[in-house]
């Protein structure tokens, strides 16, 4: 199943407070709103796409815990972008100080800021120029550094803000550089087959 597009006419504009509501009354859906107002509803991943999301958000997490540098974020968090987009990444990370600069409201609800870092990891039923377009509007609104992740093809697009980007194919590992220094991915388990 694709992720299905829902285009509401300007008189059905949501409010950011009624697109909260609404994502909290559907806690089953994944939900994002791009910054033309469409709902896009995105299927549930498989258990191969799961086991791949918890591995990268455990080896993001594991670096983040020990550096203690920022905040790291799993898919179930939406960010209020500042195009007007709410984007849910598959993980993400930010400084602590600009996470700190939120109010303690902005924090329990879409933060309204881009992370730093975000990673999409592609599942079987994404198609890939969607996941390239989310990729760029990360980098233009604020984000440093980005992976677009294809197991499939075992291949990583590298997004860098004022840079092209980097097509890497059947790498064992990604740097996080100097946005999350220290951090290595490795791919190991991402790309093997189950």
């Amino acid at each position: 199943m694709n992720a299905l597009t829902l285009n509401l006419p300007s008189i059905l504009e949501l409010t950011d407070e009624q697109f909260y509501q609404l994502c909290q009354v559907n806690r089953d859906l994944r939900i994002e709103r791009s910054a033309k107002g469409e709902l896009i509803i995105m299927p549930p991943t498989g258990g191969e796409t799961g086991n791949r999301n918890i591995e990268i958000a455990f080896q993001l997490q594991a670096w983040s815990r020990h550096n203690n540098l920022g905040i790291a974020f799993d898919s179930s968090t939406c960010f209020k972008l500042p195009n007007g987009a709410e984007r849910s990444p598959d993980a993400s990370w930010m400084r602590r100080e600009k996470w700190n600069s939120l109010r303690d409201e902005q924090k329990r609800k879409f933060p309204p800021l881009c992370p730093e870092f975000v990673l999409e990891l592609r599942s079987e039923t994404d198609a890939l120029k969607p996941l390239q377009e989310k990729m760029q509007e990360y980098i233009n609104n604020g984000a440093s550094l980005g992976w677009l992740i294809d197991p499939k093809t075992k291949q990583v697009e590298i997004y860098r803000s004022g840079q092209e980007v980097e097509i890497l194919n059947n790498p064992e590992q990604l740097s996080g550089e100097n946005v999350l220094p220290g951090f290595i991915l490795n791919l190991t388990l991402i790309f093997s087959s189950f």
